[in-house]
């Protein structure tokens, strides 16, 4: 399927996952609220916080990658087990988003503000002392790792046997320690890399692969299917599917980055410029432009003061250095690598490919 094929419906809503893992975030979400509520009054804007930022948005990508993968290894369609076990998952993303926002400074998140700029802006509204943007950040950071808490709390809680949660541990927390990794490899790069040396093309696509392709596909598919037993060739097969279709997705969400309508992302326009991004777009920039040009768009690349016409800019840059050409071209080999991987699986059930090959679509849509 072409990266630029709409869908004319949402896979994710395939067999209602998204409402079911919403389901079983909501009631994870009413049980905690109640816990926060018994400690103390002062933690309602807490629990308002956590509840709007799960249960207001978010693709549910990695619930349904997981649910997938779990039907792909021949789990059962009803099991309300695996819902709660698939909306970890996202709990684990709210919690990198809460963290990620306040590393890169963003402002909004789905076209509301960030956490830490919304509890800036009760520090503001509610008259108190101190600094407010210490305040922002330290609420992000506290309320980020209550998030990773509760994922790892919400996955041993999901309701399935024992021994099930235990085959799938050692690929959940392999998962959640891939992204943390990833992650700092993405705060190292504009400070410590170069991105015109040989090298950034190699570890934008490292900071790719572990920060984004492994976490938001491989690694759920795996650990849905070990959840309903899966052997070792069906674990390795997914992940042949899984991992290059994850780097597909986050070159799409890179051209998005830079070029995407903030109705379609729910971030400003060129945010990823703003925030200084060294992706793998930006690495063939570098590589696609002169030595001035390239100059001018490592200089102003991350300056926290871009105006719009700046970011217009740097845009029209790195569109004439040919890199969105390339990371489409990049985007459809990946996803053609991908659906390869997927006809050859040795899946238990087929509306499992099926449900695996929409889902590839929508990932790699184009959207801007």
């Amino acid at each position: 399927m072409p990266s630029s094929t709409r869908l004319p419906r949402n896979p994710v809503d395939a067999e209602d996952v998204r409402d079911r893992v919403n389901a079983a975030l909501g009631a994870f979400m009413a049980e905690q609220t109640a816990l926060l509520s018994g400690v103390s009054g002062q933690l309602g804007p807490v629990a308002d916080a956590l509840r709007d930022f799960l249960l207001d948005g978010g693709k549910r990508l990695r619930p349904a990658f997981c649910y997938w993968g779990w039907r792909a290894a021949g789990g059962a369609a009803d099991e309300p087990g695996v819902e709660r076990a698939a909306a970890a998952l996202e709990l684990l993303q709210a919690s990198a988003l809460v963290h990620d926002d306040l590393m890169d400074r963003s402002d909004t998140r789905r076209g509301l503000p960030a956490v830490h700029r919304r509890f800036e802006n009760l520090h503001r509204a509610s008259g108190w002392r101190g600094d407010r943007e210490q305040y922002g950040a330290s609420a992000a950071v506290l309320l980020g790792d209550l998030l990773l808490i509760w994922c790892d709390e919400l996955f041993h809680r999901s309701g399935l046997p024992a021994a099930a949660v235990s085959a799938a541990k050692p690929a959940f927390d392999l998962m959640r320690t891939e992204v943390m990794l990833g992650q700092y490899l993405d705060v190292l790069e504009p400070v410590a890399g170069d991105s015109a040396d040989a090298g950034a093309l190699d570890r934008a696509r490292t900071v790719l692969h572990y920060k984004s392709a492994k976490y938001t596909i491989e690694r759920p598919l795996q650990v849905g299917a070990l959840l309903a037993g899966a052997g070792p060739g069906l674990v390795d097969a997914l992940g042949s599917f899984g991992l290059p279709l994850g780097e597909a997705f986050q070159l799409r969400d890179d051209l998005l980055g830079v070029f995407g309508d903030p109705a379609v992302t729910g971030k400003p326009a060129g945010d990823d410029l703003r925030e200084g991004k060294r992706t793998l777009l930006v690495a063939h920039a570098m590589r696609g432009l002169s030595a001035a040009d390239a100059h001018r768009l490592d200089v102003r690349l991350g300056a926290p003061d871009l105006t719009p016409d700046e970011i217009a800019d740097l845009g029209a840059l790195i569109t004439r250095s040919g890199a969105p050409a390339a990371v489409e071209a990049r985007i459809d080999a990946l996803l053609a690598e991908s659906l390869a991987a997927l006809a050859a699986a040795p899946l238990a059930d087929e509306a499992a490919r099926e449900a695996l090959g929409e889902l590839a679509g929508a990932a790699t849509v184009r959207a801007y």
